[in-house]
C-alpha cells in the first residue's frame, strides 16, 4: 500500500443525486486514505496464499508506521499472494476517512474495535454494491433493473450508517436477497441452455473442451482448473473460487459478476481478455 495520504471526504462530498437515485460511492480501494485496515482487520492462516498466521484485528508484522506494506513489491515470492488478490471494494477509505472522520485506530485505540467491526460490515456491503452495480447495467430499463436499483440503494444507506448502527446491519439477510436477485438476472440475461455447474468441485479439471458459453459457474470451486482459450461470455462467475485457475488466451469479456479478488487470484496473461473495469493484475505475465 502507498504511504501517501490524502484529504478526507465527507458524505457531503458526494454529488448531488435525484430523488431515489443510489448515491455514487466509491467501489475501488484507494490505500492512500485508508489507515491499513486489510493488513490488520482480516484473520488468516498460514497457506499457499499466506506465509504466516495472523489472527483477526491484528497487524500483520508487514505493515509499516505509515500504513504501508514494508513487503509491497515482495509478496507474492515471499508467500503472500492472498494480500495481492484482496480488494476491499473503497471500504477501506469509506470507514477511515467517513464513517470515523480520519480516526487513526493507532492514536486511539479505543475506537478500534468499533472501526474494525465497521470494516468488515462496510467490505461485505460494497462487495454487494459492486455486484448489484452491474445487475442494474444489465437489466437496465426493466422491472428486474428497477429491483436491483431499489436494493442497491438499500444496501447503500445501510453502508452509510453511523458506527452503531452498522453493528446492527443484517449482512445475512441483505446477502441473500441480493443473491437471489442476481440469480433472477443472471437468469435472464443468459442464452437457454447453458450448462449448470453451479457449486461443481472443478479443482484441476481441464475444461478446455467445454462449453461454458451462459454457464452456470456460481460458487464452482475452479482452484488449479485449465480454463485456457475458453470463452465465459455471459458466464454467471459469481463467488466461483478461481484460485491458480489458468486463464491464458480465455475471454472473460462478457462474464458475469466477475470480481478483482476473484481475477488477483487467477493466473494469466497478455493474451486474457477482461471485462473493460478490470485492469490485468500487475503479476500476469505480459
Amino acid at each position: 500500500m502507498p504511504e501517501a495520504r490524502g484529504a478526507a471526504p465527507t458524505a457531503r462530498d458526494a454529488a448531488p443525486t435525484a430523488r431515489g437515485a443510489v448515491p455514487e460511492v466509491e467501489l475501488v480501494a484507494d490505500c492512500s486514505r485508508c489507515s491499513g485496515l486489510c493488513c490488520v482487520v482480516p484473520a488468516f492462516s498460514a497457506s499457499a496464499d499466506f506465509a504466516i498466521d495472523k489472527p483477526a484485528a491484528t497487524p500483520c508484522p508487514n505493515l509499516g508506521e505509515g500504513f504501508g506494506c514494508r513487503i509491497h513489491a515482495e509478496l507474492r515470492p515471499r508467500g503472500f499472494a492472498g494480500c495481492t488478490a484482496y480488494d476491499c471494494f473503497g471500504a477501506g477509505q469509506r470507514v477511515s476517512q467517513v464513517t470515523f472522520g480520519g480516526v487513526d485506530w493507532r492514536a486511539a485505540p479505543d475506537r478500534a474495535p468499533a472501526l474494525f467491526a465497521a470494516f468488515t460490515v462496510v467490505r461485505e456491503l460494497h462487495e454487494l454494491r459492486s455486484h448489484l452495480g452491474e445487475a442494474r447495467r444489465l437489466v437496465a430499463g426493466t422491472p428486474l433493473g428497477r429491483e436491483a436499483e431499489l436494493l442497491d440503494a438499500e444496501v447503500e444507506a445501510a453502508a452509510g450508517g453511523a458506527p452503531d448502527e452498522l453493528a446492527r446491519v443484517d449482512l445475512a439477510s441483505l446477502g441473500g436477497r441480493t443473491g437471489e436477485l442476481l440469480g433472477r438476472v443472471s437468469a435472464a440475461v443468459r442464452a437457454p441452455g447453458g450448462q449448470d455447474l453451479a457449486r461443481a468441485d472443478l479443482v484441476g479439471a481441464d475444461l478446455r473442451v467445454r462449453d461454458l458459453r451462459s454457464a452456470t459457474l456460481r460458487g464452482a470451486l475452479l482452484l488449479g482448473a485449465d480454463l485456457r482459450g475458453c470463452v465465459l461470455d455471459r458466464t454467471d462467475l459469481l463467488g466461483a473460487d478461481l484460485r491458480g485457475s489458468r486463464l491464458h488466451g480465455a475471454d472473460l469479456s462478457g462474464a458475469l459478476f466477475l470480481t478483482r479478488p476473484q481475477v488477483g487470484a487467477a493466473l494469466g496473461d497478455g493474451s486474457t481478455v477482461l471485462p473493460p473495469d478490470l485492469p490485468p493484475p500487475s503479476h500476469w505475465a505480459a
